[in-house]
């Protein structure tokens, strides 16, 4: 899951689920401390919103203490100066929470607390005939009294006016509705932070767990160790950042068994080129040591000398000309001039070089171009020429035949040129033939002066055949020759449309 994703879900459980559980527990507790208070109280059709309002509430608790306050006060007002009857009833009161003043004309007989607000509520107190007698719902003191109060005006016996007062202090909320509050206070804030703590583990494993993978990975990476692989648990951002470390990871390790290849073959490179240059600089000092000291005695020996040690200066070129190539391949510094070509013409000139240099050598060369006379390529000829003569070489190389032979063919083959250089030498076994055109790679396993070379030359050819956009590759049986192939991309106008 997508960590944007998580953080969306996050959000939305934080506004609903407190919300919804909230209600849920809000309602749960209203329902209890209802029950509670009817049964306690005595009353009946207490509802949410009652349980809210402090005053309508304190109203409904002292219904019955109103209704029986009033049926004596209208068929016994006697008992209304009767203490012990007015204590009875106040005992009944403050099982509500609320107290009993009697007042007869305008002297209070009976206080039924000891309240320090109640000087202040019997100022406040309404005269007689101000208060609707008949109305259950009480009267709001406001001020320094803060209460509730329901009148009950009557007459004594005696036809002297007279008022009793239930009185409800507001500072003394019924105590059930006092829980009820506290109790919801209480259950919101363990939602909330529950919810909370939900949310934070649940964000929290699924991002630490991968960044601890990460953080060991990093330290790994830090301290040299490539050897591991690091698994994403999830498709998401955190999945991702594993699956690119993962990825640099895997390159760093490529690259550092690659710089250790890289290493390994510059090594053998310098020793191949240090072996091969040895065998032409021995025979160089000894051909002109051999003129210094008198031995080439006639001018034909001399000449002989001379020529031998102009050989062996070209092999040296050639070796430190195949180093510089090499320094430029690997840099990719390869100086590239690409011209649109004539494969015949261009191949029969190649053809031409080739036959020259293969006759002095006593090789039998072939030539066939089966390409139309229109055909032509993009192609560097100076590189192709190299690929050619690379190729031409390594067969000379490996020719163990008394009568050598190279045959050359050109072939149309829909969108390229195919090339093909076939010898008749001692062939490439199976096993090798997939490596041929690997740097250094040799398929003789010890190197001797006959064959020498620096192992580099089919790479070279590979790698400019490649940038040509062509392709290479090799066919070979054991004692009976090799052919190589190699094609290039025929070049064709687009027609311009008016």
């Amino acid at each position: 899951m997508k960590l944007k994703t998580r953080l969306i879900i996050a959000f939305l459980t934080v506004i609903t689920i407190p919300i919804v559980l909230s209600v849920t527990m809000v309602w749960c507790l209203s329902q209890y401390q209802i029950n509670t208070i009817e049964k306690t109280y005595g009353i009946t059709g207490t509802t949410m919103e009652s349980l809210t309002n402090s005053l309508q509430m304190l109203s409904r608790v002292t219904e019955k203490p109103y209704h029986e306050l009033s049926e004596i006060a209208r068929t016994e007002p006697q008992k209304m100066e009767d203490a012990t009857c007015l204590d009875d009833l106040n005992r009944k009161m403050e099982e509500k929470n609320a107290y009993l003043i009697v007042r007869k004309e305008k002297t209070i007989i009976y206080v039924g607390t000891d309240s320090e607000k109640v000087a202040d509520v019997i100022k406040r107190l309404p005269d007689y005939g101000e208060s609707d007698s008949t109305s259950e719902n009480g009267t709001y003191l406001g001020g320094d009294a803060q209460a509730l109060v329901k009148q009950i005006d009557f007459r004594y016996r005696d036809e002297k006016e007279g008022s009793a007062f239930i009185v409800s202090d507001l500072r003394n909320v019924i105590p059930e509705v006092q829980e009820f509050f506290g109790d919801m206070l209480l259950g919101i804030v363990i939602v909330l932070v529950l919810t909370a703590a939900l949310l934070i583990f649940w964000i929290y494993r699924a991002v630490m767990r991968p960044l601890g993978k990460m953080q060991v990975a990093a330290q790994n990476i830090k301290e040299g160790n490539l050897d591991f692989e690091l698994k994403p648990e999830a498709d998401d951002e955190l999945g991702n950042l594993c699956q690119s470390l993962e990825e640099m990871r895997r390159r760093l390790k490529d690259n550092a068994e690659e710089k250790v290849k890289f290493d390994k073959e510059s090594k053998e490179l310098i020793s191949n080129i240090s072996h091969d240059l040895k065998t032409p600089v021995t025979t160089i000092k000894g051909y002109a040591e051999g003129i210094m000291d008198g031995v080439a005695d006639t001018p034909e020996k001399i000449d002989r000398y001379v020529r031998t040690i102009y050989n062996k200066a070209n092999e040296m070129d050639t070796l430190i000309n195949e180093l510089t190539l090499y320094s430029k391949i690997d840099t990719n510094r390869i100086p590239y001039n690409f011209n649109i070509v004539s494969v015949n013409a261009y191949f029969d000139d190649c053809a031409e070089d080739l036959s020259v240099e293969l006759e002095a050598r006593s090789v039998e060369f072939g030539y066939f171009n089966y390409v139309e006379p229109n055909v032509r390529v993009i192609a560097d000829a100076e590189q192709i020429k190299r690929v050619i003569h690379n190729i031409v070489n390594n067969s000379l190389k490996y020719m163990d035949k008394p009568k050598g032979m190279i045959n050359l063919r050109v072939k149309d083959v829909g969108d390229f040129v195919q090339v093909e250089l076939e010898d008749n030498g001692k062939g490439i076994a199976a096993k090798d033939l997939p490596n041929i055109f690997d740097r250094f790679y040799r398929t003789d396993a010890s190197r001797n002066s006959s064959t020498g070379g620096s192992g580099i030359g089919l790479s070279v050819v590979k790698k400019i055949i490649e940038e040509h956009g062509g392709k290479i590759w090799a066919t070979s049986r054991e004692e009976t020759g090799t052919t190589m192939y190699f094609v290039l991309r025929k070049y064709q106008e687009v027609p311009i449309h008016e």
